[in-house]
């Protein structure tokens, strides 16, 4: 079975265990670190997600996978919140997160025809985001960021 299977089967399994705690699913994941498999779950809820609910998650996930029994690989089974650096991966990470400050690193600065400019990394106040691009705004002013040239994006953290 491919990874993306895997991850897709769990967040089926995982779904409905979260809509009975009033939790919302951030991300999957199925990644082999040094010799170990992990299968994460990142979960979260507005008000911020508890151990409790993390302990809770994971025992009622790790029942369905043994039921299931589709991962031909030992892995290691961890469910946690996604934590306050957060990273941004899809559209909807990006949509929740207008108007927050971000990280962004990308595969080639920015030098574009409509005056923005930016280095490989910078931090920036996320203005707008679709499926192909997001808009940002900079120190040096606001420009479009082509979602394809993003390495990696995450939100800043932001003392209260």
């Amino acid at each position: 079975m491919k990874k993306q299977e895997i991850e897709e089967r769990t967040k089926e399994l995982i779904l409905p265990i979260l809509e009975q705690n009033g939790l919302e699913l951030w991300d999957v994941e199925y990644v082999k670190e040094g010799q170990d498999m992990y299968l994460r779950a990142y979960i979260d809820k507005k008000e911020g997600v508890a151990i409790d609910d993390c302990v809770t998650v994971s025992r009622a996930l790790e029942k369905e996978l043994d039921r299931e029994d589709f991962i031909p690989d030992a892995y290691i089974l961890e469910v946690s919140s996604p934590g306050l650096t957060r990273p941004l991966k899809k559209t909807v990470d990006f949509t929740r997160s207008i108007g927050k400050r971000i990280e962004v690193k990308l595969y080639q600065p920015i030098n574009g025809a409509d005056g923005f400019t930016c280095g490989k990394e910078f931090e920036a106040v996320l203005l707008e985001a679709e499926e192909d691009w997001i808009r940002v705004e900079t120190e040096t002013g606001n420009g479009k960021v082509e979602r394809s040239n993003i390495a990696k994006a995450r939100l800043c953290y932001v003392e209260e």
